[in-house]
């Protein structure tokens, strides 16, 4: 019996480094299973091209908007500017926020009656239409269910309309289960129009959607002109949505400049019919004192001082007129936001930083207007263009105090001079000083009239002439073709998908078998050494075997037989014990096969078929049951008795199991058993033993002691990781003699052989090794 150590050293069939993840195999792996990927790739490219029919086409509708902004130099000309008193110049971060207004969609949706769509059925579903329908739902009243489903329309008589089975007539309001609907036709509706489904939505829900799939921007950043974009399922509907949109900022806009012209217009009127009638009174009274004086003209002195007079009352009223702008400024300024129907009138005034600083509130109140429609009180920037007009009205009303007390001083020096004045014409005939007196306050009120008239002409001429600050660069239009879906993209998706799903599918399979499937399975669990490794036989025998055959599985078994020579112990014979973890591991097979590769180099061998529960050697060989290991066992048959020769080979014998015995441990505890391999040690040079499995009887451990070596079974796709765990301890345990592993049935396509790494064994469908 061999006492050598299991752990004395040898060189291991092909040591060599191992990756975890072995990249060559995989794809290698892969490529095996080309099929699969085919009719995969092939299978999602036909969902892919069936989504893209099935799916709406979606269109980009541009148009572009140009705006004058005072920050990016786009400017009038000077006439433009003088007739255009109340326009102010805008910025374009700003204008980009009311276009995209909640409140301007809002109304868009409304007057478009975009709250409902409607589609026509298609072989590949439905289709959005717009435009060429023959009637259009009107939702007067609405109820939840209006909603939650689609409406069928169909035209069952002429001028009439059926909905989801109720039939109703056209361009009445009518009560139906969905509310009030009225159901309009510009023209007469035939019964061979084609049916609709149209589809209501809740209008909030109608104007985020158009403002989620509207966008505005500049089209670089020094250019003020803004480019809108919509995407839609009707290059007609995103056109008519764009040119509306366009249509309803500019007249916002217009509305907006005219709401200050207005104003002035108002205030100029109501102080010419006031100057007007006190104009009238005074050119009266200088006729009548004329008439009743008798007087005709004045003597030269009269004459200059008349001129002196009038230019000293002259500035007077000017004073005046400045001091009521003055006191309309400050009612403008203390008035309440919700009080004030426009900026205050500036004319009259000649302080060019009081101007500007009420040019500048009036900018920032119009501004805070437009911004307070489209977001709320606590919006960042509505709460700094409100401190940015608290703190301007604060510095005009710190210029209004100066210029009142300015022009109170002036006043007070022009009354001063008119009572010096007064004094010098009492020394003129009383007569001509009181013509002088009208005449002069018939002068101040003609001055001031024509004044004021010049002021309205002006206002009303800026009036007429408004328009919006900006001008339509393109017209909306639509693209040729749909933007989305996108059918390269789709295919390219779809594609990946199919060469996913069967990665994906051998990952799943991978991580729920609890197999062998590598090399490095076995090398990461166990220390034990590999001897070597046998692909999957595509032979149908069990006995490959022959001086002829230069098969990748013969030459691997010449490869186990070279290796053997690092096992040999110090006797002449070799006593290999041949055990696995389970059945079908190909034991019988490896063994069967090395022996015969034993016998080609003429070494005399003799194979045991010591599987006493479930030989399987005698039936590979197509040999009857004859006396066999039990029949030595128990005394009834000498050795020579029980060997017999392997066709087609010399040198090479097997000893068969023999009749099944009904104890079979008991009967491999038989003090014959010692005997039985002392006789075979001086018969043959090597002895190989096939033992039954090792996880599921004591058999194999029974005939351990009088073998000189044992040789693991590993089979790809077939032993059970946690197996590995039991090598692994019987290797440290010593419970076998130079305990080696050979690995068996790994998948040909590696081509492992001629390379330095070892990867995932493949899995083909599991062939016959035993």
């Amino acid at each position: 019996m061999a006492t050598n150590n299991p752990y004395s050293s040898y060189v291991p069939y092909q040591v060599v480094e191992t990756d975890s993840t072995n990249i060559r195999a995989i794809l290698m792996r892969y490529a095996r299973n080309w099929p699969w990927f085919l009719v995969s790739v092939v299978v999602a490219l036909g969902a892919g091209y069936a989504y893209l029919l099935y799916q709406q086409p979606i269109y980009r509708v541009q148009a572009s908007l140009l705006i004058k902004d005072e920050k990016k130099g786009v400017d009038t000309g000077e006439l433009m500017k003088q007739l255009d008193m109340f326009g102010q110049q805008k910025l374009v971060d700003n204008e980009i926020e009311i276009l995209k207004s909640y409140t301007l969609m809002n109304k868009i949706v409304g007057d478009m009656n975009l709250e409902v769509k409607y589609f026509e059925p298609s072989k590949f579903g439905k289709r959005e239409v717009y435009g060429n329908v023959p009637i259009k739902l009107m939702i007067e009243q609405a109820k939840p269910e209006l909603y939650k489903e689609q409406l069928e329309i169909s035209f069952p008589e002429n001028n009439q309309v059926r909905l989801n089975g109720r039939t109703y007539p056209i361009n009445q309001s009518v009560e139906t289960p969905y509310g009030r609907l009225r159901f309009f036709a510009s023209k007469p509706v035939l019964k061979e129009e084609e049916p609709l489904i149209a589809q209501a939505i809740p209008r909030s829900k109608a104007v985020e959607g158009y403002l989620k799939n509207l966008k505005t921007e500049t089209t670089s950043k020094q250019s003020t002109v803004i480019q809108l974009t919509l995407e839609d399922a009707v290059p007609a509907k995103g056109e008519a949505i764009l040119n509306r949109l366009i249509e309803e900022y500019n007249t916002a806009a217009v509305e907006d400049k005219n709401k200050t012209a207005s104003n002035t217009l108002k205030f100029l009127d109501e102080r010419l019919g006031l100057v007007s009638g006190e104009l009238q009174n005074v050119e009266k009274n200088v006729a009548q004192y004329k008439t009743s004086q008798g007087i005709t003209d004045l003597s030269a002195q009269a004459q200059s001082f008349l001129q002196t007079v009038q230019t000293n009352d002259a500035q007077l009223s000017q004073v005046n007129l400045q001091l009521g702008a003055i006191r309309d400024v400050e009612r403008y300024i203390n008035s309440r936001s919700s009080e004030r129907t426009g900026a205050p009138s500036t004319l009259g005034l000649s302080d060019p930083v009081l101007l500007g600083l009420i040019t500048k509130v009036s900018e920032l109140e119009l501004q805070r207007e437009q911004l307070a429609r489209t977001t709320s009180e606590q919006n960042p920037m509505l709460q700094t263009l409100e401190s940015q007009i608290k703190s301007v009205k604060a510095n005009i009303k710190e210029n209004v105090e100066t210029s009142k007390t300015m022009l109170r001083t002036s006043k007070d020096q022009l009354l001063a001079t008119n009572r010096k004045m007064e004094g010098v014409i009492r020394g003129i005939p009383q007569k001509e000083r009181s013509l002088i007196d009208i005449s002069r306050q018939q002068a101040i009120k003609n001055d001031l009239y024509t004044f004021l008239l010049q002021k309205r002409e002006e206002t009303a001429v800026s009036f007429a002439s408004t328009i919006a600050d900006s001008r339509t660069v393109d017209m909306a239009r639509s693209s040729n073709e749909p933007v989305k879906p996108v059918g390269k993209m789709i295919f390219a998706l779809f594609g990946l998908i199919g060469l996913v799903i069967p990665v994906g599918a051998m990952t799943v399979k991978d991580a729920m078998n609890n197999r062998v499937m590598r090399r490095t399975d076995v090398e990461e669990m166990t220390n034990v050494p590999i001897l070597g490794e046998v692909v999957k036989s595509k032979d149908a025998d069990r006995l490959i075997m022959s001086p002829q055959n230069r098969s990748v599985i013969s030459e691997q078994i010449r490869t186990i037989r070279t290796n053997l020579q690092f096992l040999k112990s110090a006797s002449e014979s070799q006593v290999l014990l041949f055990t696995s973890s389970i059945s079908g591991e190909g034991k019988s097979f490896v063994s069967l096969n090395l022996g015969a590769s034993l016998a080609l180099v003429d070494r005399p061998t003799v194979i045991l078929e010591m599987d006493l529960r479930k030989p399987k050697l005698r039936e590979a060989l197509g040999m009857a049951n004859t006396v066999g290991i039990s029949n030595y066992l128990i005394g009834e048959a000498s050795l020579e008795e029980c060997l017999h020769p392997i066709p087609g080979y010399e040198n090479y014998f097997i000893m068969p199991s023999g009749p099944i015995p009904p104890n079979p441990s008991e009967l491999l505890s038989n003090p014959r058993m010692e005997q039985m391999f002392a006789e075979l040690r001086d018969k043959f040079t090597y002895v190989l033993v096939d033992s039954p499995p090792i996880g599921l009887v004591t058999d194999a451990q029974l005939i351990a002691p009088f073998t000189d070596s044992t040789m693991y079974m590993v089979r790809h796709d077939v032993t059970p990781k946690h197996y590995l765990k039991m090598i692994d301890t019987l290797y440290k345990e010593q419970r076998f003699q130079k305990l080696n592993i050979i690995l068996n049935g790994v998948g040909e396509g590696e081509a492992y052989y001629y390379s330095y790494s070892y990867g995932y064994y493949g899995d083909d469908k599991k062939k016959l090794n035993d």
